[in-house]
């Protein structure tokens, strides 16, 4: 059996299936009172069952019986508990997602629906059963985080200390080669920095480092053109080392302060640096909205006239764009939506930004928004690294947090739910 079976699961009896209507049935009975619901003996059973077959499984020992059904039915208490709270949120979970969810489990444990039903009834477990407790583990989900999310709060300084260790981290073993050019100060301090910051924009502009280092640099690689060759960063001065985050080749730091005067620093190379670059495309875009006046077919011509007023010289896209276009954020700017990540896009308009050669408009397309047309103007890669340092550090802290939260959370509305554990003994009695 597989992990597509919830380690502890709580079963509702929505779905029993009787095997023969002239065998004679046993009883169910409740066995706890949790606000206005019931956990009855089926529910405990039923889990049991799946715990026992997930052990098997895995090959893992389990506590006496007693410890192991008081487990098994506090976790079926909690999990009516968030049900409930699931249902007073009114998260329902359609069958189409479900459906969806299913197949996913299945192919994640590489098996066919088929097979999966086949395990499922090999451990004593009807199909219909696990269908609904699927649905149910969905939907406390969707509360839990609902309920949770609110209450993480992570501070920009807080994802600024785990990226920078992160980085810390992941430039251990990596071999930079890096030039400098040092400014020493002069009587005036703040002429050495206004020639800092200078240079700075010659090199921006793509005015060669080497070049402006034997003429400006006062450091002790002046005559080398500024390099220092190759490095990791312990063997570096702690000043050049303190400024290195996930820069990657080609990147140009400072200029950066010190006792002597102010540095630039480039990274002429790098070995052993994983770093992520993305692709961004700068696009300019008409959106025309149909509505009870104007339908779909009616913006789709709109749009191929704006195409031939574009193609005969007639009209800018621009100019179309500003007096048309019902995107208002970008209809003020021509059209132009400015560098973007693809994926920033709905699907269609993704597509469109992708495939398009450059300065090529696109035929009418319809979005969620509306009908479209596209022109790219630009594409370019840039290097994502520190970005998706820093969002790795925000997802690590999210996670952390989110499981404190999600702990605090359950405790609470456990505390402050009515729960009732019914005696089996007094049960008999009174029967």
């Amino acid at each position: 059996m597989k992990t597509w079976i919830p380690a502890l699961i709580g079963i509702m009896s929505l779905f029993t299936v009787s095997t023969s209507i002239a065998a004679p049935q046993p009883l169910d009975h409740v066995v706890a009172i949790v606000n206005n619901g019931v956990i009855l003996q089926t529910d405990v059973d039923t889990a049991l069952k799946t715990v026992q077959a997930n052990a098997q499984d895995k090959n893992q020992s389990l506590p006496d019986s007693d410890t192991l059904k008081d487990q098994i039915l506090e976790k079926l208490v909690i999990d009516e508990i968030q049900l409930q709270e699931a249902k007073r949120m009114g998260i329902q979970i359609d069958d189409q997602r479900l459906d969806q969810a299913i197949e996913g489990i299945a192919h994640d444990n590489k098996q066919t629906l088929d097979e999966m039903r086949s395990s499922l009834q090999q451990h004593g477990i009807t199909y219909p059963v696990f269908r609904e407790q699927i649905r149910k583990e969905m939907a406390i989900s969707e509360a839990r985080n609902a309920q949770v999310r609110r209450r993480v709060n992570i501070s920009p300084s807080e994802v600024e200390t785990l990226a920078s260790m992160l980085a810390e981290q992941t430039t251990q073993n990596v071999e930079y080669k890096i030039s400098q050019i040092q400014l020493r100060f002069g009587d005036d301090k703040d002429a050495t920095e206004q020639e800092a910051q200078d240079l700075i924009k010659r090199l921006h502009n793509g005015e060669d480092f080497a070049t402006l280092a034997y003429t400006y640099s006062k450091g002790p690689k002046a005559l080398q053109g500024g390099d220092w060759g190759w490095m990791r960063k312990e063997e570096m001065p702690t000043i050049f080392a303190d400024q290195l985050t996930t820069q990657g080749k080609g990147a140009i730091i400072g200029p950066f302060r010190s006792g002597i005067g102010f540095h630039i620093m480039k990274i002429d190379d790098v070995k052993g640096l994983q770093t992520v670059a993305v692709t961004e495309v700068n696009a300019q875009h008409i959106l025309i909205k149909p509505s009870i006046i104007l339908s779909d077919e009616g913006a789709k011509n709109e749009l191929n006239e704006f195409i031939q007023e574009i193609k005969s010289g007639k009209r800018t896209f621009g100019e179309l764009a500003q007096q048309y276009s019902q995107d208002t954020g970008s209809a003020v700017n021509n059209g132009i939506l400015g560098f973007q990540t693809p994926d920033s896009y709905v699907p269609e308009f993704k597509h469109q930004v992708e495939t398009l050669p450059v300065g090529q408009i696109s035929q009418p397309f319809k979005t969620v928004h509306g009908w479209h047309i596209v022109k790219v103007l630009d594409r370019r890669t840039v290097d994502r690294t520190e970005s998706a340092m820093k969002n790795r550090a925000y997802q690590i802290l999210f996670k952390r947090k989110f499981n404190e939260e999600a702990a605090a959370w359950i405790q609470e509305i456990r505390a402050s739910a009515y729960v009732e554990m019914l005696d089996q003994q007094e049960q008999d009695d009174d029967a």
